[in-house]
């Protein structure tokens, strides 16, 4: 491989964003909400969540335990979001995700009351895929119908595992029953439905992990995500951690979950996810194709791309935080610019975690920066047998995919060039 050299690529973006980042063209828009309540914090989870306390409220959904100001929330999401017109006035919105947290927590009623304002404030395009996460647990299947007649088209339901016994080693609320309960009212309701699963959880054997792989393959879901479970820095988990598979065995799972899928029918087409054909996640394609994004809700972030900047915005982390800053009317916490150094970085983050990676031209219509500018690092990724280059497409070998972090590395601190013609 030595002596490689990476083809030319004549993708210059206008001069005028010669000195950082910026776009010719509106990028593809999509929406963002979060929900920031579960009924529990699973140990593993990073998210920002808060576990619930004290009794049902009346405007609350009817779970054990669940208390939380529901109505104020929907309200301040919609405050927010009219705070945030301004910046994205005539935009076409193509995707919406209600995630959390579990958003399967709020009344079908709040979830019409959301959508119902968002089509009045953005130019949501009639075919928008609109997903919801639930968790098994907090859901039957009025909920479910009403979440549907609301106008969601797509649910994510987290099942994590199908075993009791792993469901209870990684801390969810649901068991083994509840679990395939769910997953049949979410296929009875929905047309685009996916599982969330995890793999090498606490004690796990293979066979297990296939299992649970073959199960959620048999109920012919359109839509499956196969994590590996991360010990994540400030979380349980990261403090005290379980006795979890080791990497060997990881990696025969993760082997074993691409295998198992593509046989069933499923396209590998991201690091971690599998799609029936066509029935990929247009939201999340969204974010790993560098698109934009409106992020609204309690710690969302937002990335918005300019003529002559590109910009990542943070709401405040803390629900009651962030309705005071909402009624105050200044919701975000943070509001920077992607440096024109960062942004090689953030975009192969994102764009490498698709199995065919992306057109080359895309570089330069989502960051205002010519890829000729990464030419010392495409041809280092490419002579590490990690990255395959063409004038047409980049995308990550077999081997880039394997080891993502250590290709990632590679314009981590990449220094561009001056970027001229």
């Amino acid at each position: 491989m030595a002596g490689r050299r990476i083809i030319p690529l004549r993708t210059e973006p206008p001069r005028e964003n010669a000195s950082r980042g910026g776009v010719a063209a509106p990028l593809p828009l999509a929406l963002y909400v979060h929900f920031p309540w579960c009924v529990r914090k699973c140990p593993y989870c990073d998210f920002n969540s808060h576990a619930l306390r004290g009794e049902p409220a009346a405007d609350s959904a009817v779970v054990p335990g669940a208390r939380f100001p529901e109505r104020d929330y929907v309200d301040a999401l919609i405050v927010d979001l009219e705070l945030a017109l301004p910046q994205v006035w005539g935009r076409r919105v193509s995707s919406i995700f209600v995630g959390g947290g579990t958003p399967s927590l709020l009344h079908p009623e709040s979830v019409d009351r959301l959508l119902t304002a968002v089509r009045a404030r953005l130019n949501v395009v009639p075919d928008a895929e609109i997903t919801l996460e639930a968790n098994p647990g907090t859901v039957d299947a009025d909920r479910f119908r009403g979440f549907r007649a609301a106008g969601v088209n797509r649910l994510s339901l987290g099942i994590q595992s199908f075993e009791t016994k792993h469901l209870v080693a990684i801390g969810r609320i649901h068991d083994a029953r509840e679990a395939h309960a769910a997953a049949e009212m979410a296929m009875k309701h929905f047309a685009e439905v996916n599982f969330d699963l995890m793999y090498a959880l606490p004690q796990q054997t293979l066979e297990e992990a296939r299992r649970d792989v073959e199960t959620a393959a048999g109920y012919g879901v359109s839509h499956v995500s196969a994590y590996h479970l991360t010990l994540e820095p400030n979380t349980a988990f990261h403090r005290t951690p379980p006795p979890l598979p080791d990497p060997d065995l990881a990696a025969d799972m993760q082997d074993m979950a691409e295998q198992t899928l593509a046989s069933g029918g499923y396209e590998h087409y991201e690091t971690s996810a599998f799609a029936r054909s066509g029935r990929r996640c247009r939201h999340n394609l969204n974010y790993w194709s560098f698109g934009d994004y409106l992020g609204i809700g309690a710690g969302a972030h937002g990335k918005l791309s300019y003529h002559d900047r590109i910009v990542r915005e943070m709401r405040y982390r803390h629900p009651q935080a962030y309705m005071d800053a909402v009624r105050a009317g200044a919701p975000l916490q943070e509001r920077r610019e992607v440096t024109a150094q960062e942004l090689p970085f953030e975009f192969m983050m994102n764009a490498l975690r698709l199995v065919d990676g992306f057109p080359s031209r895309l570089y330069a219509e989502r960051t205002g920066r010519s890829l000729d500018s990464l030419h010392f690092a495409l041809d280092q990724a490419q002579q590490r047998g990690m990255l395959r280059v063409s004038s047409e497409r980049i995308a990550p070998t077999e081997l880039g995919r394997r080891f993502l972090n250590d290709l990632l590395e590679i314009f981590l601190d990449t220094a561009e060039g001056p970027n001229t013609g």
